[in-house]
């Protein structure tokens, strides 16, 4: 049985900013990935805004960062067009797959094992550290270390095995479906654009993130309780815009993306739980990759801790809850309550608010602010009291 510091389940933005940081201090680092390449299947449309950039440390590099974005389009129902435009780069689309693999090589230059189509599907406490068995391509091995951190995704196996219950209710997870589309027509390539409407995407949006000149991904994200799938109301928004049924699918992806459900503690004797597994991801839009290496981060700062302490018991384990609610979780407990705020909103609504509201307005009201977006619902839609209250009641 090969020993290890640390053992990581689960090679996406999370799992690999873990094994990067560790291996970077020096820890013997193992990250295991059950898929067979890195960076695919895709549950995600690649957005991520420059802030994310800044606070990450990382350099937009052209081979990944494949299209700079200013802004914001959003459409109401009627797709009357509310315009967010910066002036200058917000941030960019990425080519993920390829991003995954250039953190994967940098990360395998620190020092770090990384094993793909390595599935680790048993778990079990030993004299102070866990041993896993991993089956390799039909041959299973053991490994084991004091440290575990589960970054495999919303249905985390590692964290359920290691006895953190991390199952969320239905209302708390949104349903996607997207296209890779080419030889399409975009209204502006230098924004995101966003529909919304009851009939467009139920309790959620359709989005065009583009990726170059007539190239996107075009998807949909509906609420886990709708009856129609979600394929079917993406596929209903495309055929009613000729610039985008004209065109070619080059890959579609789908998948389950948690708007909800956060932890109080994603942590247990040996184990530390980061990103969809710990279901940290942004309840509005379901953005999930800057969350989720920030939370890579703090979670190895924990870690470091643990190595120096020799303790990686639960209570020591825990302060990890706490910087991480301190620093990122509360202000998406936050932006929880907008959720909650817009799916209550009628079609008429969306409507009002494209025509009272700028795109600054939507910033505070998308954002962790509660209290700035409360005032932009009182002083702009001071002529629609019922809708005011709606509001007004999930901005407390």
């Amino acid at each position: 049985m090969q020993e290890f510091d640390a053992i990581i389940v689960g090679a996406g933005p999370a799992g690999l900013r873990a094994a990067n940081n560790l291996a970077k201090a020096k820890f013997k680092v193992l990250c295991l990935d059950k898929k067979q390449e890195i960076g695919v299947p895709k549950r995600c449309a690649e957005g991520l805004g420059l802030g994310w950039f800044e606070r990450l440390g990382l350099k937009p590099n052209p081979k990944w960062a494949v299209q700079e974005i200013e802004g914001a389009a959003l459409y109401a129902p009627s797709e009357k067009k509310v315009e967010l435009r910066f002036k200058s780069i917000s941030g960019y689309i990425l080519e993920r797959r390829v991003f995954e693999k250039e953190l994967a090589k940098e990360t395998s230059m620190n020092g770090a094992i990384i094993k793909t189509k390595a599935n680790a599907f048993a778990f079990k406490r030993n004299s102070g550290k866990v041993e896993v068995k991993v089956n390799e391509s039909g041959i299973v091995k053991e490994y084991a270390a004091p440290l575990i951190i589960a970054c495999d995704g919303v249905e985390s196996l590692t964290a359920r095995k290691l006895g953190v219950n991390t199952a969320i209710e239905i209302p708390d997870y949104d349903s996607g479906y997207q296209y890779e589309m080419a030889n399409i027509e975009i209204p502006d390539e230098k924004l995101i654009h966003l529909y919304f409407g009851t009939e467009v995407a139920p309790r959620g949006y359709v989005w065009i993130f583009p990726k170059g000149k007539n190239h996107a991904n075009v998807g949909v994200g509906i609420g886990g309780m709708n009856e129609k799938t979600a394929k079917s109301y993406l596929d209903k928004f495309i055929a009613s815009h000729p610039g985008l049924s004209k065109g070619s699918i080059i890959e579609v992806n789908c998948g389950c993306v948690p708007v909800g459900g956060f932890l109080d503690d994603m942590t247990a004797d040996n184990l530390l739980i980061v990103g969809d597994a710990a279901h940290q991801v942004n309840p509005i839009h379901g953005g999930g990759i800057g969350i989720a290496m920030e939370a890579a981060d703090i979670a190895c700062d924990t870690a470091i801790k643990a190595f120096k302490a020799k303790d990686f018991s639960h209570e020591f384990l825990q302060q990890y809850n706490s910087h991480w609610y301190e620093k990122r979780g509360n202000k998406l407990k936050a932006i929880l309550k907008k959720r909650m705020m817009f799916e209550n909103l009628k079609d008429k609504d969306f409507e009002t608010l494209a025509e009272s509201v700028t795109g600054d307005d939507i910033l505070k009201l998308t954002e962790g602010d509660l209290v700035g977006a409360a005032k932009v619902v009182t002083k702009k839609l001071i002529k629609y009291p019922g809708l005011v209250r709606v509001m007004l009641k999930y901005l407390k």
